[in-house]
């Protein structure tokens, strides 16, 4: 497994990091239920398997349901051998707004404590804003208690999650953080526009939906009719696949790559 260094973090990761959502909850392209999912006993032997195939990232979330649970669990006794991501709970409420910086203050440090706690460890080598929007990149209180919770050595690096270009340009633009994990994959190459800029900036990169939730792989077929013109798109790829005599999750990930 070929390893990268998260921008200027000196932080060394696989290339290829275990996504920690889908072991947690509910996720994905025919997947509705805890009856679709791993047991918590498979989870664990999965994580063990990418970590002695050479997988040392591991990407989890305390809106991840069980993932930051059993990642604990499968790593207590191997911690020096993981890279290990969380994100902040959720920030907005029911309305979209954010509440108070006091209350603000207290919910981003609650949810790293939290967190953990719950990875059985006393740091964690990335903690991440979850979600970020403009509302949430350009508030100062919550820069300024990322900030104090690393210095207290409670993390090692400071990350956004974003979704459109304009999330990314504006946590590019702010300086304060390590790297940002955005969704790239074959289908959906916006966030392309940005990697050069990240890249002098000294700014890491995680992309994530290199799979589309699924749809990039022999899910992709005999979607909802809603989805036709998605299907319609995903069955030209087909002429690669043969080029390459690729699977469809191989290809895409050697696209991300």
């Amino acid at each position: 497994m070929k390893k990268r260094f998260l921008g200027n973090t000196k932080i060394e990761v696989s290339e290829v990091a275990f996504g920690g959502v889908e072991i947690g909850m509910p996720y994905g392209i025919g997947v509705s239920s805890k009856e679709d999912m791993l047991t918590e006993l498979e989870a664990i032997e999965l994580l063990h398997k990418a970590l002695d195939n050479g997988i040392n990232f591991f990407d989890t979330a305390r809106m991840y349901g069980e993932s930051e649970k059993i990642m604990g669990k499968a790593f207590k006794d191997r911690r020096d051998k993981v890279v290990i991501a969380t994100k902040c709970k959720h920030l907005l409420d029911a309305d979209g707004n954010l509440p108070d910086d006091q209350v603000l203050t207290a919910k981003i440090k609650n949810s790293l404590y939290e967190s953990l706690k719950t990875l059985q460890t006393d740091y964690v080598d990335i903690f991440m804003l979850h979600q970020a929007n403009q509302k949430i990149l350009e508030n100062e209180a919550i820069i300024t208690v990322f900030s104090k919770l690393k210095e207290q050595g409670l993390y090692r690096a400071m990350g956004v999650s974003t979704y459109t270009t304009n999330e990314t340009r504006l946590a590019l633009d702010n300086g304060h953080w390590n790297l940002i994990q955005l969704p790239f994959n074959m289908m959906d190459q916006r966030q392309g526009d940005l990697f050069e800029d990240a890249y002098k900036k000294g700014v890491g990169l995680v992309v994530r939906s290199v799979l589309l939730k699924g749809l990039l792989s022999d899910r992709g077929k005999n979607l909802h009719p809603a989805l036709k013109d998605v299907e319609d798109h995903i069955a030209k790829y087909q002429v690669l696949l043969d080029e390459t005599n690729l699977k469809m999750p191989a290809l895409a990930t050697k696209f991300a790559l």
